[in-house]
């Protein structure tokens, strides 16, 4: 019984090797640059201990708004999830290549491009010079961020669906609207309930972010609260964030639970 051998996946090259010491090199040329030492991260663990220290245990020194700012955060998070994706979806749609034209899908596709260049807090700061301090500029900036994550993903669920459905749909004589309802829609559609519910679920974390610059929401109770000093109103609000995203978590897992199995009973 003669014995094959097989080549080694793994195997390196110069290049490969070359490519390596040259990523090493860069880190250390990077962290020296940088200022990052040893005796600072030390030093960080100390403070850091002695930060951790003063905020325990938490205290709830102003429940009232504790309160309103995570109620707050929650309705940004919501209000801006449905206003991002009911724009999402007729961005992705133009943005498909394989239903589009091309000049259809190249300005749906800058349009994405552009919400997804910029973090979340950035464009919550233009929107608070835009439209002032509040919620509103808050939901705008969250609404920007899901249409560039949920639009560019919904364009390429429906970039891999099969065509031989929207062609038999087609085939009897059915306007575009009832294509993109019965050809397109069903295919993606358990696909795009896991979008929205991430989605809502990472604007639940961001509203708490927009809130520091102020655009509402329990990130404007946070940073007070470390203005002024209180470690262990910090703390509590912290735990709380912490309940809200869980809590967010447990409603998106149930709301995709109920679709899907919708879905399935549907196309039984």
């Amino acid at each position: 019984m003669s014995s094959t051998t097989r080549p080694n996946p793994f195997k390196g090259s110069i290049w490969v090797r070359a490519g390596w010491i040259a990523l090493v090199v860069y880190i250390i040329y990077a962290a020296s640059r940088l200022e990052i030492t040893w005796s600072r991260f030390v030093m960080g663990l100390d403070n850091g201990a002695k930060f951790i220290g003063r905020m325990l245990p938490p205290v709830i020194a102003q429940p009232d708004s504790l309160l309103k700012g995570l109620t707050e955060s929650m309705e940004i998070a919501i209000l801006a999830s449905c206003l991002g994706i009911l724009i999402s979806l007729p961005v992705g749609l133009l943005a498909s290549r394989n239903l589009m034209p091309v000049w259809a899908t190249w300005p749906a596709r800058m349009c994405i491009a552009l919400c997804r260049s910029f973090h979340p807090v950035i464009v919550a700061i233009l929107f608070v010079k835009a439209v002032g301090f509040g919620a509103l500029a808050g939901i705008l900036a969250l609404a920007v961020a899901s249409i560039g994550f949920i639009g560019k993903l919904f364009a390429e669920a429906i970039e891999e669906i099969s065509l031989k459905q929207v062609e038999a749909v087609r085939a009897t004589g059915a306007p575009f609207m009832n294509v993109i309802t019965y050809g397109v829609l069903p295919q993606v559609f358990s696909r795009f309930i896991g979008f929205a519910t991430y989605q809502l679920d990472s604007n639940l974390r961001n509203s708490t972010m927009v809130g520091i610059v102020g655009a509402g929401g329990i990130g404007g109770t946070l940073f007070a609260a470390f203005q002024r000093f209180d470690y262990d109103f910090v703390c509590a609000i912290l735990l709380s964030i912490i309940g809200m995203i869980m809590a967010g978590e447990v409603l998106a897992g149930w709301v995709r639970g109920v679709f899907l199995e919708r879905g399935k009973v549907d196309a039984e």
